[in-house]
C-alpha cells in the first residue's frame, strides 16, 4: 500500500484544512491510500506549540488532528536508514535539520511511502520520493 507522510507544515495545512491540501487528502483517502506522520514530526510540534501564545487550545487542534492520521514510529530500520542519510549528505556537505533527516529516515525504511512537504531540501535524499500539496492538485496519487 502506498503512504504519504507529512511533514510538520503539512500536518499543519492538513489541521486547518488548507486548499489545495484538502482536496488532495480527499482524493487520497478515496483512492484507499494510507495518510500519516512520523513521532519526529509531532516532536517538532509539540515544541513550536510550547512556545505558541494560544498554547492550550492549539494542542487540542494538534491532538484531534492527530487522531485522524497514522503516526509512523522512528523504529530500528529508521536508525539504518537515518545513518546512511546523514552520512550520506554530510559527504555530500549538504547539511540538513536532523528532524528532517529522521523523517525521511522513517519514510524510506517503511518503503512505497512519499513525503508531503513544501521543503525542496528533501529532493536531495537518494531513495525518497517527495511531493508538494499545496501546489496545483494533479493526479498522481
Amino acid at each position: 500500500m502506498k503512504r504519504f507522510l507529512f511533514d510538520s507544515n503539512a500536518v499543519t495545512s492538513f489541521i486547518n484544512r488548507r486548499e489545495p491540501f484538502s482536496q488532495r487528502v480527499r482524493d487520497t483517502r478515496l483512492a484507499g491510500f494510507a495518510l500519516g506522520t512520523c513521532e519526529p514530526v509531532v516532536v517538532e510540534l509539540f515544541y513550536g506549540l510550547e512556545l505558541s501564545q494560544s498554547r492550550d487550545a492549539n494542542i487540542i487542534r494538534l491532538n484531534h488532528g492527530l487522531s485522524r492520521l497514522c503516526c509512523w514510529p522512528f523504529d530500528r530500520a529508521a536508525s539504518r536508514e537515518y545513518g546512511r542519510i546523514a552520512a550520506a549528505l554530510r559527504k555530500q556537505g549538504r547539511p540538513m535539520q536532523v528532524i528532517d533527516m529522521m523523517l525521511a529516515a522513517v519514510a524510506v525504511s517503511l518503503g512505497n511511502c512519499t513525503v508531503v512537504t513544501t521543503d525542496s531540501d528533501l529532493n536531495t535524499i537518494d531513495g525518497l520520493s517527495v511531493e508538494n500539496w499545496d501546489a496545483a492538485h494533479t493526479n498522481e496519487a
